[in-house]
């Protein structure tokens, strides 16, 4: 029986001159997409909220479009996709990569509504409005993609980062789900469901995952253009395999590793 990744398979995507819009594209796995893809002849263009980070990027990456934006604020989507069109109309790929990740005692009373629900509004809420906003100009194009950057958490609860596993998991559901409603169109939809890796989402959390565990983003980001290239919708680079198996056949084992983890986390505080 065919693997799903499959099953909607048409032409093989070409990833060389594209024009491609990167969230959060100013460290981590934005800016090794920005590196490797610029690399390949493609026209990218990155986002961030941090202008003076935007520009240390353009000075690293001198190919790079910068746009300063939010995928946390509606408004700022709006004014993005009216910028990006009006200079930049053979936009065809979109990657929501920007997240944040957050370490959470839920216990902890000081915690307050806005906190609780900033991943959210960065890591689900972003990458739909961005989707909505870009979805009718992408339809126009012979060729295009969405690449929904969520992460091994989506499949294995992580009870040290309860709000951004509940944000992963949400928009790998939507993920399958957008991918079955634009069946009929040229748009593919991919999704890259990345293993820790040695990006600064991860710093706040050292001391808490062993860093042997965590993944080279340059190999990571490079798994996952070859996957694109090869039509493979659902992308598993590194450890994000191993959690896929386990998510399976023990989920029960995996979920109290992680609970362990956190425990352990939360007595040094």
């Amino acid at each position: 029986m065919p693997k799903m990744e499959y099953l909607l398979k048409s032409t093989i995507m070409n990833l060389s001159n594209n024009t491609v819009l990167v969230t959060g594209g100013t460290s981590g796995f934005g800016l090794e997409f920005a590196s490797q893809l610029i690399a390949l002849g493609t026209t990218v263009i990155i986002t961030g909220r941090d202008q003076m980070k935007l520009e240390q990027t353009k000075k690293i990456l001198p190919q790079v479009n910068i746009f300063q934006s939010d995928v946390s604020d509606p408004e700022a989507i709006v004014q993005l996709y009216d910028q990006v069109i009006k200079q930049f109309p053979d936009l065809n790929i979109l990657i929501n990569n920007a997240g944040e990740m957050l370490k959470l005692n839920l216990l902890d009373a000081s915690i307050d509504l806005n906190n609780i629900n900033r991943e959210i509004a960065i890591n689900l809420s972003g990458p739909i409005r961005m989707i909505q906003q870009f979805l009718p100009h992408l339809r126009t194009k012979k060729t295009a993609a969405i690449v929904n950057v969520t992460s091994g958490i989506a499949l294995v609860p992580f009870p040290l980062a309860p709000v951004y596993g509940a944000t992963k998991s949400g928009l790998r559901s939507y993920t399958q789900s957008l991918r079955l409603q634009l069946k009929s169109t040229g748009i593919k939809v991919f999704e890259l469901i990345a293993p820790g890796a040695k990006t600064p989402l991860h710093d706040k959390f050292e001391g808490d995952v062993d860093s042997k565990l965590l993944m080279d983003p340059a190999k990571l980001i490079a798994s996952a253009i070859k996957g694109i290239k090869k039509d493979h919708y659902e992308i598993y680079p590194g450890m994000a395999v191993l959690l896929r198996i386990l998510s399976r056949l023990a989920p029960k084992f995996i979920l109290t590793q992680m609970g362990n983890v956190a425990e352990r986390s939360f007595a040094k505080l």
